[in-house]
């Protein structure tokens, strides 16, 4: 049992116990839960070493009821709530809006237990009828369900390490292996995970890959592809081509249909035939065996795996026009970050330590202030002191700088929940929209755009505030947002959580096109978050960003230089 599998028995158990009206419990097993999801590691070697109870939020009750969910594959407490409460809790509370009271009252009401019912009752106009729901709540439930019905598929946070874990399993038995598909990519949601391979022994290699401890089922088996369900629930698929073909399989396998369809005009329109085989001038073989030779051949610039959705990257590659996208290793630091002081898990100086393991020369911590309470929002007081803590810790470490910012919310108004005068003494301003979501373009944007325009604002948290798979983004005329953004100095964020990365590729791509600075935040909220940096760093790449448009790559003195200090 993997890490997103015990981390949903623990959701489920936080969701029955809040519908229950049981008090404290529930926070304490989302944490939990949260912490396990974002493990760097297997949980189940956690269990092994007998560490459970240094996950941070694992007390000796939970870690027990952990120990007993990866020894049985259940747990009798959580099998007993679902019992008292016979609701899908876990279908329900992916619609937006949607939370353990908002169900509660809704099975108490009207009898609805899943999905179906929801919609159901939705359609027939029952739901407008509970008080405090209304026309509105009932059109945006009906939305909301059309919206998580669209096709599931897996964040690209979640599958990323897996991928990784596996491929480094696959290479000691191989002679070339590679991950392709939109895994390569690293699109922010993956369908399923494809891997190629060479080996001189093709048969050996899929006993071993559909013989994994972490198969679940074999889809299929043969002697060039392999396809099998693990445990996790995704799907993989296993191609050996040729050595000889390597490079044109790759190439095939790893840009969407758009691309490859505009790769393969090229090549037509040239006299060759370009396939995952190879490139062909009638039956003689051009090229194959990498993938630089295939791109080189047909007269065109090798296109980074991150841009092959044709979206001009063919006539730019064709024009030798492509841009020298930002490098992972380019990104010195992380821009936004949690500790205890607010809803973070960890201690400022712990985070630091992580963040130095990792090589980073900066990062900022940005807890949340003001009216935000439910992220434990400090006053100016707590403001104050945490700002002394940091200059503390500041003082101990020569090989990283900690910049000191706060994450403050954006008003409906546009006001920030936070006076100037004490924005104005922190390094860093991130400002954020958490509430308020359903406002019109027009008003949204002006909302935004007031608080850029406040003059203590270095940076904009989550733009659109999506949360991929489970909520939209907030409506923004984007040209109007980004060119404020540029005027005002105001750098737009990155975020880096796998369900945020937001902006996405193409607002990031916008952006840079408009002129406007952009950072990445892992947003982390503890340890294992910090290593989200990459992803963030993905969607830059994918937006065609360059080195200069990301203030990550700068050194510390221009940092302090960009937000006036």
């Amino acid at each position: 049992m993997r890490n997103k599998e015990v981390a949903k028995v623990l959701y489920g158990i936080a969701d029955l116990l809040e519908i229950k009206e049981v008090k404290f419990k529930p926070n304490a097993y989302r944490r939990a839960a949260q912490n396990i999801e974002l493990l760097p590691e297997d949980i189940e070697k956690v269990f092994e070493r007998g560490e459970l109870e240094k996950i941070p939020g694992v007390g000796k009750n939970i870690a027990k009821k952990i120990g007993e969910l990866l020894e049985r594959g259940k747990l009798e407490y959580y099998e007993k709530l679902k019992k008292e409460i016979p609701v899908d809790v876990e279908s329900l509370s992916s619609i937006e809006g949607m939370g353990p009271k908002k169900i509660k009252t809704l099975y108490k009401e009207l009898g609805i237990k899943n999905l179906n019912d929801l919609e159901k009752a939705a359609r027939e106009g029952k739901i407008r009828e509970i008080k405090g729901m209304g026309e509105k709540t009932e059109k945006k439930i009906l939305e909301s369900i059309a919206f998580a019905r669209k096709g599931k598929r897996e964040l690209l946070g979640i599958i990323l390490p897996e991928a990784m874990e596996l491929k480094a399993l696959l290479e000691k038995k191989v002679e070339m292996i590679s991950i392709a598909g939109s895994l390569r990519r690293m699109k922010e949601t993956i369908g399923d995970m494809d891997i190629l391979a060479f080996s001189s022994e093709p048969m050996e290699i899929m006993d071993f890959f559909t013989n994994m401890k972490n198969v679940e089922a074999v889809i299929v088996k043969g002697e060039t592809k392999s396809s099998v369900r693990l445990e996790s629930g995704i799907q993989v698929d296993l191609r050996i081509v040729p050595k000889e073909s390597f490079g044109s399989a790759l190439q095939y396998f790893t840009g969407s249909k758009e691309h490859n369809i505009a790769v393969r005009k090229i090549a037509v329109r040239a006299g060759y035939k370009l396939n995952e085989y190879g490139l062909f001038k009638g039956d003689k073989k051009i090229e194959g065996e990498s993938e630089e030779g295939v791109y080189r051949a047909l007269g065109m610039d090798f296109i980074p795996p991150e841009l092959r959705e044709n979206r001009g990257e063919v006539e730019a590659a064709m024009a030798g026009k492509l841009p020298h996208l930002v490098e992972y290793e380019d990104v010195k630091g992380d821009l936004q970050m949690h500790t205890k002081w607010s809803d973070g898990a960890n201690t400022i100086e712990e985070m630091v330590e992580e963040a130095r393991k990792m090589g980073h020369e900066f990062i900022a911590i940005t807890d949340h202030v003001g009216s935000l309470k439910i992220a434990g929002g400090m006053d100016e007081d707590e403001i104050r002191k945490q700002m002394r803590e940091v200059e503390k810790v500041n003082e101990k470490y020569d090989d990283i700088h900690i910049f000191y910012g706060v994450e403050v919310n954006i008003m409906k108004d546009g006001t920030l929940d936070m006076g100037k005068k004490v924005l104005k003494d922190v390094d860093v301003v991130v400002a954020g929209i958490h509430s308020g979501l359903r406002m019109s373009e027009e008003e949204m944007s002006a909302r935004l755009i007031k608080a850029m325009e406040s003059g203590v604002v270095d940076i904009v948290a989550h733009p659109t505030g999506r949360i991929i798979q489970r909520r939209e983004g907030i409506k923004l005329d984007f040209e109007k947002v980004f060119d404020a953004a540029r005027e005002n100095n105001v750098v737009m964020e990155i975020n880096a959580q796998p369900a945020r990365l937001d902006l996405d590729d193409i607002h990031t791509k916008m952006a840079v096109e408009r002129g406007v600075k952009l950072s990445i935040g892992t947003d982390a909220h503890n340890l294992s978050n910090l290593h989200y940096i990459n992803l963030g760093t993905a969607v830059a790449r994918r937006g065609w960003a360059e080195k200069d448009d990301i203030i990550n790559t700068y050194p510390v003195k221009k940092l302090e230089k960009l937000f006036g200090k």
